[in-house]
């Protein structure tokens, strides 16, 4: 799966989507896809990526608590 960085516009390659759906964990593992060379895995913050189509990701991939009503 493909994301986007919010600041830069770099696509974002997640390697494990468990860890991107797991709202307890806050950094997933993924290769930015800049240059020609594939870049080595890096944790990366949830907070920092959208999908390349501008949306943010659902609350209930990024906050344990998406059932309670605040």
């Amino acid at each position: 799966m493909l994301l986007q960085e919010k600041q830069t516009g770099n696509l974002v390659e997640i390697l494990d989507l468990e860890e991107l759906f797991n709202p307890v964990q806050n950094e997933i593992h993924g290769r930015i896809q800049s240059g020609q060379e594939e870049q080595d895995p890096e944790p990366i913050s949830k907070d920092t990526l959208l999908f390349p189509s501008g949306e943010t990701l659902p609350r209930c991939w990024m906050d344990a608590d998406y059932h309670s009503i605040h």
